[in-house]
């Protein structure tokens, strides 16, 4: 697994050694190989998600989604963290804060106060904020706006129209845009996501 983790993946949260061993597939020694396994995975997660209603709103369609998108993967899949990150709240904080999340976008549906596409976009903002799993929490936020906004009557995201992945300049300006909304500014982050 030396050769796997050796060079760190600018564009992913790192890991702990612990979360390391918990890779399924035995074959994966490169990062390029670990990059290609995760987004088969995500690609059948999301033909899942696209071909079924769900209630979205509820911790357990959050948890199962992301089991969905990394389970083939990693045995922590679906599961909360249990550590501290460079990016987050405090792992023991993760339930409620995400309960209240869930709530809070109810709301922003139910006394319509927010666009479908703000309300999205924030729900995505928060989760990111949030980073509830030890990895993958970016591609779920934003696979999660993107059925938010699908069941508000919307069309899905374009995510800066390439892959966050790679940290280029897309990454950048989708780093750029997450940190203007730390601040309470959620414009950029809403002209990223259709951009």
């Amino acid at each position: 697994m030396t050769g796997l983790f050796a060079q760190p993946d600018d564009a992913a949260t790192p890991l702990t050694p612990k979360e390391m061993l918990d890779l399924i597939p035995a074959h994966i020694a490169y990062r390029s190989e670990l990059n290609a396994a995760e987004q088969e995975n995500i690609a059948r997660a999301q033909t899942w998600a696209l071909n079924r209603r769900h209630d979205l709103l509820n911790e357990k369609f959050v948890m199962n989604l992301h089991r969905q998108m990394l389970g083939d993967v990693w045995r922590w899949a679906g599961k909360f963290r249990i550590s501290e990150r460079n990016i987050g709240i405090a792992y023991w904080e993760i339930p409620v804060a995400l309960r209240n999340l869930l709530d809070d976008a109810k709301a922003w549906i139910e006394y319509k106060t927010y666009s479908p596409d703000e309300i999205a976009v924030r729900f995505h903002h928060r989760l990111v904020h949030i980073h509830p799993f030890p990895n993958g929490n970016g591609r779920l936020s934003r696979l999660m706006a993107d059925l938010l906004v699908m069941q508000l009557g919307g069309e899905r995201f374009s995510w800066g129209s390439a892959s966050l992945t790679d940290a280029g300049t897309v990454r950048i300006r989708y780093i750029d845009a997450l940190k203007t909304a730390d601040n309470h500014d959620i414009g950029q982050l809403l002209e990223f996501a259709r951009s």
